[in-house]
């Protein structure tokens, strides 16, 4: 799963390279000042215009001494001064592309590479949670297996992107106390939404293991074939609120695949409905939007981002919408 959204990211990126060679967006120097301020604020450690700091940048420091060529925002990671029209040459694109493409080997390898794959999966740790494993009945009057956890500690994609990081500081020879200090700060930038997937997680497990997913389902069953049209909605209204497509699948999936079920409709479909109606939200989600405007230093300006984003964000809905409606009865053929 995590090489199929690295390899739609990668289609979507050439496909915004190749529209811009078309259409140019209006506000570009704007955009390239702000990210010049904000690039400036953080190598001067909140102090604009300082010089970076040693170690403290995005990229490698330059030596002491080293001439200011025309190529010098390449070495010290800074951006071109205004009015400065500077080609971009191989190596800054490189550098600049380096770390997705160690992140797509690290998961290619990990994900594809079979005896890295049985060696990870075989460190995963399983547990019967205390007070839960065995007390939890489903509906049949068997013991629920969802209580037995499993903790994927080295096969985790989280543990796979934290060791991509590692390699990447490395190569950008970013200290070890630099990369630890980044560290923490987006720990601390991102604590609101990390509490809000873990508690919506939390919520998922009650819901499903309570039976409340499936009597709601079994309800909204009664809408019949126009569930199909909503289907979407419920997954783009759980990344909106929470920010996680993933939160909002453990949320909503068995829900989807209940009402399927119940309704006559492919519950594949449904659940596949939840999680595309998920990424058409998530560029609206206030945890996003957070993460996008500090990205390129639009702090304090997400609600300008939102704006611009609803429109997109609805319409694409809609569209989303039509297409699994259609595909849930004149369009069948299209499903595997």
């Amino acid at each position: 799963m995590e090489l199929t959204d690295i390899i739609a990211s990668l289609a979507a990126l050439a496909a915004i390279v190749l529209f811009l060679r078309v259409w140019r967006p209006q506000g570009g120097e704007e955009a390239r000042t702000d990210l010049r301020k904000a690039a400036q604020k953080e190598q001067g450690d909140g102090s604009a215009g300082q010089p970076p700091k040693p170690g403290h940048g995005d990229g490698p420091v330059a030596p002491s001494g080293a001439p200011a060529g025309p190529d010098s925002s390449a070495v010290t990671g800074t951006l071109p001064m205004a009015g400065t029209a500077q080609r971009i040459e191989g190596p800054r694109i490189l550098m600049a592309f380096l770390p997705y493409l160690i992140i797509i080997g690290v998961f290619s390898l990990a994900k594809l590479w079979t005896p890295l794959k049985e060696f990870l999966a075989a460190s995963d740790a399983k547990f019967g949670w205390p007070g839960l494993d065995g007390e939890v009945l489903t509906a049949a009057g068997q013991a629920s297996a969802t209580t037995v956890y499993t903790f994927p500690w080295l096969s985790s994609p989280g543990t796979l992107l934290l060791l991509s990081g590692v390699v990447i500081a490395a190569v950008y020879r970013v200290t070890p106390a630099a990369a630890a200090r980044e560290f923490t700060a987006t720990l601390h930038k991102l604590r609101w939404a990390l509490l809000t997937v873990a508690a919506v997680l939390a919520l998922a497990y009650v819901m499903n293991l309570s039976g409340q997913t499936i009597t709601i389902g079994t309800w909204i069953a009664g809408a019949g074939t126009a569930f199909a049209f909503l289907s979407p909605v419920l997954g783009w209204l759980g990344t909106a609120v929470t920010g996680s497509d993933t939160s909002a699948n453990a949320l909503f999936a068995t829900l989807q695949q209940t009402a399927g079920n119940k309704a006559g409709l492919d519950p594949t479909l449904l659940v596949a409905a939840n999680t595309s109606g998920g990424v058409v939200g998530k560029m609206i989600s206030p945890q996003n939007l957070t993460i996008a405007a500090t990205a390129v230093g639009l702090i304090g300006r997400e609600s300008q981002l939102f704006r611009a984003a609803i429109k997109w964000s609805l319409m694409l809905l809609l569209a989303l919408c039509v297409l699994v409606y259609l595909q849930s009865n004149v369009l069948a053929w299209m499903l595997p």
